[in-house]
C-alpha cells in the first residue's frame, strides 16, 4: 500500500498540495484527475521520491517495491532493448550484473565462489531466470518485435522507446505502479494489450491519463485533484462525471422527496454494474459501486467549457466531391488516386497511423496546398471552419484574446465577443493576455471560439484534443456530438471517435477503406481489419 500523511507542496506562497491525506489499496486501479496545472504529475513524482514535499510524508508498505513509467526517453541510449526492460527491476538486474562480473573473472577464487552462490540463490528467488523470458513478452505485448530486443535503445525510432520504458515499468510484477500518460504514442493494439494486462494486475496502480476509453477500461476509482486537495471517488471517469453531474441535479432539486433520489441513483448505479468483463478489476469496481449512497456522491466543483457550433444557413445534399487527388509531400507520395463524396449529415473519422497524409487532406481541402494531381469541390450551400493541428501561425501576434478572437467576428461589440471568449473559460483578466504567450490547450481553446463564431457548416478538425484538459475534451465531445452539420475529423482518443463518427475512412498505401459504421463496429469486425491489415503489407 501507498498513501501520504499531511502532504504539502509549496512553491513560494502558492501552495500546489495542502495536507492532503490519502490511501491507495492494493487490486485497485486510481485513475489521477485534474485541471491542467493542477499537479498530476507532480504528486506522482513525490510519490515515486522524485520531488521531496514541503511537508508530510509519502507511506509505503515496508518491502513493497514501486516502479514508475520514466519520462525521458532517452536515460538508456546505451542500453540493450530487453537489458533496459529488466533494469525495471533494479535489484534483480545489480544481482544479475554482480553475478556475470563474477564468473568473467580470470582469476575466480573460492571466495568468489561462495558469493557467486548467494547471488544465484537470491537471482532464483526473484525469478531471474524468467527474466529475458517475461521481458520479451512485455515488449512483444507492446508492439516490439523480437528482432529488435537485442538493439541498443539509441538504435530504435524514437516512437518504440516510451514502449520499452512502459516494459520496463511493468517489469517484475511492482506493488505499485505510477504511469504518467503511459497511451500516449501507443497504437490501438498496444493500448487493449496494456488495458488486458491492468485489468488482470493485482497490485496498485496510479494513472494520469487523457484518454477515457483508457480510464473507463481500467480504473476502479478516480482521483480527483481539485484546490490542492486529491478526493477519492469510486468508479472509473465516465461513472465519476455522470455521478458529479447527477448529484448537482440532486443537489439543485431540494423539493425532492429522498426517497425519488435514492431510486434515481440506484437506476443509475444498475446501468452502470451492469458491466459484464469478468477482469478483477471490473468486477472489484462493480462491487464498490453497488455499495453507494446519496451521501458518497458528491458534485463537482471543476468547471467545464460550454462548446455549441450552430450553423448559419443549412447545407444542400452536396457537400464535397473528390476525385483522384494525388498528393506528395517532401520527395514522399501520401496518398494517390483518393475519390470520396461527402454527404450532408457525415460525421467522417479519418483513422490509421498516417498522420501525414490526413493532414495533408485537410490541408489541400482548405486550399493551403495544391494536390499533385486530381480535383476536389465543395458544394455552393457548404461553409468550413478548420482547426489545423498545429496553429501556432494563428498566435503570432501580441493582441489580447479580445483583440485576437475580434478580428474574426461580424459584431465587434467587446462584450459579444468576451461572451465566446467566456465559453471557453476566458474572463476577466484572463481576456487581456497577449495571444503569443498562450499554452497549447489555451490556444485550442481559442481556436474552439473562432470556430462557433464562424457559423460554418461543415467543421474540419485535425486532432482537436491535443493539449486539451480532460474537461475540455469532454465539453468538445458533447459539443460535436450535439453539432446539426458535417464534419470530418482525426482523433488518437478513442472514446471521442466511437461517440461521434457515423463514417470511417482510413487512407493505406494501397488505397482508401471506407465504411458507414461506428468506430468500434470497424475495429471489431475481424475480416475488415484482415482486410486493411494486407492493404499495409
Amino acid at each position: 500500500m501507498i498513501s501520504t500523511s499531511g502532504l504539502t507542496l509549496r512553491f513560494g506562497k502558492r501552495a500546489l498540495f495542502e495536507d492532503v491525506n490519502v490511501k491507495f489499496i492494493p487490486g485497485n486501479c486510481y485513475g489521477l484527475i485534474g485541471a491542467n496545472g493542477a499537479g498530476k504529475s507532480t504528486f506522482l513524482k513525490i510519490l515515486a521520491g522524485e520531488i521531496d514535499p514541503s511537508k508530510g510524508e509519502v507511506i509505503i508498505t515496508p518491502g513493497e517495491r514501486l516502479a514508475v513509467l520514466k519520462q525521458d526517453h532517452f536515460e538508456f541510449e546505451k542500453c540493450k532493448v530487453i537489458d533496459t526492460v529488466i533494469m525495471g527491476h533494479s535489484r534483480l538486474y545489480q544481482i544479475r550484473e554482480e553475478k556475470d562480473a563474477l564468473y568473467a573473472k580470470p582469476d575466480f577464487s573460492e571466495e568468489d565462489g561462495i558469493k557467486a552462490a548467494e547471488l544465484e540463490g537470491d537471482f532464483a528467488d526473484l525469478n531471474g531466470w524468467q527474466a529475458e523470458a517475461e521481458a520479451a513478452e512485455l515488449l512483444m505485448g507492446l508492439g516490439i518485435p523480437k528482432e529488435l530486443h537485442e538493439k541498443l535503445m539509441e538504435e530504435i525510432d524514437p516512437s518504440l522507446k516510451v514502449r520499452v520504458l512502459l516494459a520496463q515499468a511493468l517489469f517484475g510484477n511492482p506493488n505499485i505502479l505510477l504511469l504518467d500518460e503511459p497511451t500516449n504514442h501507443l497504437d490501438l493494439q498496444s493500448i487493449k494489450w496494456l488495458e488486458n494486462f491492468l485489468l488482470e494486475f493485482e497490485s496498485t496502480v496510479i494513472v494520469v491519463s487523457h484518454d477515457r476509453h483508457f480510464l473507463n477500461k481500467v480504473c476502479t476509482h478516480i482521483a480527483d485533484l481539485d484546490f490542492g486537495k486529491i478526493q477519492m471517488y469510486v468508479g472509473n471517469y465516465d461513472f465519476w462525471y455522470e455521478s458529479s453531474q447527477l448529484a448537482l441535479k440532486m443537489m439543485k432539486d431540494a423539493n425532492k422527496k429522498k426517497e425519488d433520489k435514492i431510486a434515481e441513483l440506484q437506476k443509475f448505479i444498475q446501468r452502470f454494474s451492469s458491466n459484464a468483463s469478468k477482469a478483477k478489476q471490473a468486477t472489484s469496481r462493480k462491487k464498490l459501486i453497488e455499495k453507494l449512497t446519496l451521501e458518497d456522491i458528491k458534485p463537482s466543483s471543476r468547471k467545464y467549457p460550454y462548446v455549441g457550433f450552430t450553423p448559419e444557413r443549412e447545407a444542400g445534399n452536396h457537400l464535397l466531391t473528390v476525385e483522384n487527388l494525388t498528393a506528395t509531400v517532401s520527395g514522399e507520395k501520401v496518398f494517390e488516386n483518393l475519390s470520396f463524396n461527402i454527404n450532408k449529415g457525415d460525421k467522417i473519422a479519418l483513422v490509421g497511423p498516417n498522420s501525414l497524409a490526413k493532414t495533408t487532406l485537410f490541408r489541400i481541402l482548405m486550399g493551403e496546398l495544391e494536390p499533385d494531381e486530381g480535383t476536389f469541390a465543395w458544394g455552393v450551400t457548404t461553409s468550413q471552419a478548420y482547426l489545423p493541428s498545429d496553429n501556432s501561425e494563428y498566435f503570432e501576434t501580441d493582441d489580447n484574446l479580445v483583440d485576437w478572437l475580434r478580428q474574426y467576428s461580424k459584431d465587434q461589440d467587446e462584450s459579444f465577443v468576451r461572451g465566446f471568449l467566456g465559453r471557453m473559460l476566458f474572463s476577466g483578466d484572463e481576456t487581456q493576455k497577449p495571444a503569443n504567450v498562450l499554452s497549447g490547450g489555451e490556444k485550442v481553446r481559442c481556436m474552439l471560439s473562432h470556430m462557433m463564431l464562424s457559423g460554418a457548416n461543415v467543421l474540419l478538425l485535425d486532432e482537436p484534443t491535443n493539449h486539451l484538459d480532460l474537461e475540455s475534451i469532454t465539453a468538445l465531445n458533447n459539443g460535436l456530438i450535439n453539432f446539426n452539420g458535417t464534419m470530418l475529423f482525426t482523433s488518437q482518443d478513442h472514446q471521442f471517435v466511437e461517440t461521434i463518427a457515423n463514417r470511417i475512412m482510413e487512407i493505406t498505401p494501397k488505397g482508401l477503406v471506407d465504411r458507414q459504421m461506428s468506430y468500434d463496429d470497424y475495429l471489431e469486425n475481424e475480416s475488415l481489419q484482415e482486410q486493411v491489415k494486407t492493404m499495409y503489407q
